[in-house]
């Protein structure tokens, strides 16, 4: 039976052709599903996977004769693409310079984003590492100052109507449920950050996001897959190429 995500339920199908295949093996060590094995010196399907094919790729990937070919769980063929030149890497040292000038910006620029730095922003994203293929990962852009705005606008009307979250009585009721720890977090910090929010709203100040001329939310996975993402966005958004 498929793993299932929220994009399918259903095995990729595996395509092997033959005639091209060269009994390398490379396909087989690289699938972890053990969908694959060697016959009579080919690559074929194996009558035992331990799932079916997740549509990871790993094996269309490796294959030096384009034998292989995978279809479906949102992957084919046209996802590959020739792997930039080794020397063209950033080193170490490059790649700790970008991490460590890395900023948290709260005062923008009264400028929009060009479309072309979105989109190289939303490519490098898509380079992300994922649990399970195919991603449940989603985005929602936004990508001008009103739109942040509204967004900003629409959650404060949200937390307004869940004041009763952050009451008095509803704070000593959880505290036997919920301990210690989070007593103190609601005491001292969500129930203060539902004040600042929603009153720095009603004066005309956004507090939520500051009026950035892009925000991008990543959602639709339960785990940690679009943290993962957003992270290589933001270092994407801070490098200086982009």
């Amino acid at each position: 039976m498929a793993i299932p995500t929220s994009r399918t339920k259903e095995p990729a199908e595996i395509t092997i052709n033959a005639d091209l295949c060269n009994g390398c093996e490379l396909c087989v060590t690289a699938c972890s599903d053990y969908s694959l094995t060697i016959e009579n010196d080919k690559a074929v399907k194996s009558n035992n996977p331990l799932f079916g094919c997740i549509g990871c790729g790993h094996c269309m990937a490796v294959c030096p004769t384009g034998a292989i070919e995978i279809h479906g769980r949102t992957i084919s063929p046209d996802d590959l693409f020739d792997l930039p030149p080794k020397d063209s890497a950033a080193n170490y040292n490059q790649t700790l310079s970008l991490l460590q000038r890395r900023r948290s910006i709260r005062k923008f620029k009264n400028k929009n984003i060009e479309p072309e730095i979105i989109e190289k922003i939303l490519d490098a994203a898509k380079t992300a590492p994922m649990g399970l293929p195919p991603s449940d990962v989603s985005v929602l852009k936004l990508d001008s100052k009103e739109k942040t705005r509204a967004f900003a606008q629409d959650f404060c009307n949200y937390l307004e109507s869940m004041k009763w979250f952050v009451s008095d009585w509803f704070i000593a009721i959880m505290r036997p449920f919920w301990g210690k720890a989070n007593d103190e977090m609601f005491k001292g910090f969500i129930k203060p950050l539902f004040k600042t929010y929603t009153e720095g709203m009603q004066e005309g100040k956004n507090l939520v996001n500051y009026d950035a001329p892009l925000a991008m939310y990543f959602y639709g996975s339960p785990y940690t897959d679009p943290a993962i993402m957003a992270y290589v966005a933001a270092i994407m958004g801070s490098a200086g190429s982009v």
